[in-house]
């Protein structure tokens, strides 16, 4: 990747599990997970999900809430809070995900339409919880 122009490049979530977290996000929401056997063997600090290929979720151990410090006036936050983080996929891709998780038992919202995004109204969306609380949307765009 040598395209320098403006992206997100990872988002760091809270787990109190970063081996069971990225066990769910490889198998339920399809994100090829990175690092977790170095960090099993204590050779990385947290493991990671790959979403693109520009882009990571870092799943990052709870108990180190407490070292977030870097941040002016977090110290106590860890960061937080969070609404929700949304993934856009193609058509196939967003029924695939919705699939895979009702097939594991993972509640998901109704559908929504029309919802405002970063490219404009998208078709269909829905939001669902990781097993540590947080939120995503799942969304796809014509």
């Amino acid at each position: 990747m040598k395209d320098n122009t403006p992206r997100i490049d990872h988002v760091v979530l809270w787990v109190r599990d970063p081996v069971a977290a990225a066990d769910f996000y490889e198998k339920a929401v399809g994100m090829a997970p990175l690092r977790v056997t170095d960090f099993a063997a204590g050779t990385a600090p947290f493991p990671s999900v790959r979403l693109n290929e520009e882009t990571i979720f870092d799943l990052m151990p709870l108990a180190m809430a407490e070292r977030m410090t870097m941040v002016p006036g977090a110290a106590g936050s860890a960061g937080h809070p969070v609404n929700h983080v949304c993934l856009s996929l193609p058509a196939d891709d967003f029924e695939a995900l919705r699939d895979r998780l009702e097939e594991r038992s993972v509640p998901v919202s109704d559908f929504t339409y029309d919802s405002y995004g970063a490219r404009g109204p998208a078709k269909r969306s829905f939001y669902f919880r990781d097993p540590d609380g947080n939120v995503l949307e799942a969304r796809h765009y014509e």
